[in-house]
């Protein structure tokens, strides 16, 4: 496209802009509605590990989260290859979430929170658990490292709600 003047581009570019950033703040859906989880066929690459295939889940680790601000177990080693099963139980009154990825990530998701905090999770490695409920992560660790997960509703990682994955 052409446009005739800088002011012209300019406020289409921030329309543009605008538009794409407030369809990714609100594409975790209504706070009320249950996520879907990613259908088997989608897969779902990060620089941690990619969607399991429930099939070759090697390992199931049970993963307890309440208003104490702390999940059980805290710290987990996984073996680099390893399709893992989280189940997530919430065992408190308030909503809490399981979110996987580095610390930067998860930083950055966390203070988008802030922002919009009725967001939801839909990603398959995110579970976001009513009080009460349980979920299930299926996630394959492709690569070695130190990786995370947290509480990303606003106030929970600050307070503590946070743990980490090392995969070897």
């Amino acid at each position: 496209m052409y446009y005739k003047n800088c002011k012209t581009f300019s406020l289409v570019m921030t329309t543009v802009g605008s538009l794409t950033f407030a369809s990714v703040a609100w594409s975790h859906g209504d706070p009320h509605a249950k996520p879907k989880k990613a259908m088997a066929a989608e897969t779902v690459v990060t620089d941690f590990g990619r969607t399991g295939n429930p099939a070759n889940v090697t390992r199931t680790i049970k993963v307890g989260m309440d208003d104490t601000m702390h999940f059980t177990p805290g710290d987990i080693v996984i073996r680099r290859g390893a399709t893992i099963r989280f189940k997530v139980s919430n065992h408190g009154k308030l909503m809490h979430e399981m979110v996987i990825g580095s610390m930067k990530e998860l930083k950055q998701h966390a203070e988008l929170m802030r922002k919009f905090p009725g967001m939801e999770h839909d990603e398959p490695y995110m579970a976001h658990v009513s009080p009460g409920k349980d979920e299930t992560i299926v996630w394959q660790f492709t690569k070695a490292g130190e990786y995370h997960y947290a509480c990303l509703i606003p106030g929970h990682l600050e307070a503590g709600m946070i743990a980490k994955i090392t995969v070897k």
